[in-house]
């Protein structure tokens, strides 16, 4: 089955869904969520040899994510060193010291079911998402200068029913300005957390690409985000 034959296999199911039986998986149908703390890599797939292409957004805004797959893997490097840029893939201080990538990948995963929960229509699909980076900032930084909550991750959809890949992978940037000093201090008086900050974030960039995908643009931060590129 080529990509265009699937869409409008999803179409076909839609309009089905909304004049047949009752049975079909609907907004009442319970949340099921997995956490992979190390997996495979997502990597590109092809159906029937044919190169995968983006769903259209008239066929994403008739999905529902049941399943959210989030995906940490263990070769990510942890710092909890206080400087002012650690120099590693996952840099986390608003839990206790504990498995970082575990606690990575539940604030993901919470985000995006939040992000998604808006979605009810009748075809259900699964996101696979596969973080590569998360990089808050330190208590030094957070309480001087501030900085870029840094955010890499890979996203797929497929289907929920057959496993069949419905997107390519897409590599997502979703970085984020880092309050400092005064203005982190206050931020946190208003209950506005780096957690809470970057789950609000995360929510409303899965939000934009399931609405249209290449909706989310990531956001132009200057000097801090420059250095997480280096």
């Amino acid at each position: 089955m080529n990509a265009m034959k699937l869409a409008l296999g999803l179409g076909l199911a839609a309009v089905v869904s909304a004049c047949g039986a009752s049975d079909v998986v609907t907004r009442d149908a319970p949340f099921v969520s997995r956490t992979n703390i190390a997996a495979e890599p997502i990597a590109p797939q092809n159906v029937a040899g044919t190169e995968l292409q983006l769903l259209p957004a008239a066929i994403m805004q008739k999905v529902t994510v049941d399943r959210i797959n989030v995906t940490v893997p263990a070769s990510l490097s942890v710092s909890e060193a206080n400087r002012y840029y650690p120099g590693s893939d996952i840099v986390w201080r608003e839990d206790p010291i504990g498995d970082r990538h575990a606690q990575v990948a539940r604030i993901v995963e919470d985000a995006l079911r939040s992000g998604t929960q808006s979605f009810q229509g009748p075809v259900p699909v699964t996101l696979d998402v596969e973080v590569a980076r998360f990089h808050a900032v330190t208590e030094k930084a957070r309480y001087t200068v501030g900085g870029t909550h840094s955010i890499i991750f890979t996203m797929q959809l497929r289907d929920s029913q057959t496993g069949a890949p419905l997107t390519e992978p897409k590599k997502i940037h979703a970085d984020l300005d880092a309050f400092g000093g005064q203005q982190a201090i206050l931020a946190e008086a208003r209950g506005q957390t780096q957690k809470v900050r970057i789950s609000n974030h995360l929510a409303e960039v899965i939000r934009q690409e399931l609405l249209q995908p290449g909706g989310y643009e990531n956001a132009r931060l200057g000097f801090f985000q420059l250095v997480n590129k280096i």
